[in-house]
């Protein structure tokens, strides 16, 4: 491997789009070619869509020649039908933010404990399932009440 293409596997990796199978693309295009790039996880995405809806070819042959299944290729379809090309970014997995320790309750939990500061994590757990009907664990209660002083802190600058 040149130098060069090292360069350009690291850049593609800092940004999250280095194909993590670039083997798995077979289609024509991407083999000897100096532009088109099986590492780069967005090119691919973009021209398996760009071969079925301008090209006209059967999504199923699509998703094989590029290495994916057909479920994928309609997620990225719809992506990019909604977002455009930022649809076809490679995204984190998981949960995006909490579902139950929201802003309302971890306020509420914040003005409890300023009138009361001892008073255990069990009560204030069992104060919000009695106000909001929502069961949470005390340390997940800790850890958001955590964020949540992280982010209104004072910024000290030198």
């Amino acid at each position: 491997m040149c130098p060069a293409e090292d360069t350009k596997a690291r850049f593609l990796a800092s940004r999250g789009a280095l194909h993590p199978h670039p083997d798995r693309v077979r289609d024509p295009l991407f083999q000897g070619s100096d532009f088109f790039d099986p590492r780069d996880l967005v090119q691919v995405r973009y021209e398996s869509l760009r071969r079925h809806l301008v090209d006209g070819q059967a999504v199923a042959a699509v998703a094989r020649a590029f290495g994916m299944s057909r479920q994928m290729f309609y997620l990225l379809a719809r992506a990019f039908r909604e977002e455009g090309l930022p649809g076809l970014l490679p995204r984190k997995r998981g949960p995006k933010r909490a579902r139950k320790g929201t802003d309302e309750i971890l306020a509420y939990v914040a003005g409890r404990r300023a009138g009361s500061p001892g008073r255990p994590t069990r009560d204030l757990v069992d104060a919000v399932r009695r106000e909001f009907g929502v069961r949470l664990h005390p340390r997940t209660l800790e850890r958001g009440l955590t964020r949540r002083g992280k982010g209104r802190r004072a910024r000290v600058t030198w």
